[in-house]
Order: structure tokens, then sequence, then C-alpha cells
């Protein structure tokens, strides 16, 4: 049972950071004006957003009681996270060959 704790109060951490992340790679990709560097920035932002919106799936699918909203929103959230993160990862590897 302690390592369902641990998961449970470093889950919320891991939320804060990969917000950070997408937010200060959002104001990078928008300020800068070479086209590589903004598709790097905009790639690693949707990496980020991938990964907290699984985060906050497992969040809601795993920690909290059962309901069919919380089953409704937890899938849309996966299906979101999990597109952001392999349009990021092939926006990242495109950029980063130009």
């Amino acid at each position: 049972m302690p390592m369902l704790e641990i998961i449970r109060t470093l889950l919320p951490f891991i939320i804060f950071v990969t917000l950070i992340f997408s937010v200060s790679y959002s104001f990078r990709a928008r300020k800068t004006e070479d086209p590589k560097l903004r598709g790097l920035y905009s790639a690693r932002m949707n990496i980020a957003m991938g990964v907290m919106l699984i985060v906050i799936a497992v969040t809601q699918l795993f920690f909290f009681n059962d309901s069919n909203l919380r089953r409704v929103f937890g899938t849309i959230c996966v299906l979101l996270g999990l597109f952001n993160l392999f349009a990021g990862l092939r926006n990242h590897s495109t950029f980063n060959r130009r």
C-alpha cells in the first residue's frame, strides 16, 4: 500500500511540471522567428501536453470513486494525450532532421 500512496502524491507534481513545460514551450514557440525552432518548441509543447493529459486521465480513472462521467473524461483525456504525444514525437523528429 505505501507504493500506491507514493504514486498518488507524485502524480500532481508530474501534472504541475508538465504544465510548466507546456506553457514555457508555448511562449518560446510564439516568440521565436526561426521556423525550425518554432516547430521544435511546438513539438515539445505537444509532448508535454500529451504526458500531462495521460497523467490526468490515470488520476481520474484509478484514484477516485468510479462513475460514468469520470470514465468518459478519463477516456477522452487518454485519447487526446496519446494524440498529442504521437504528434509531438513525429513533429520533433521531423524538425530535428532539418
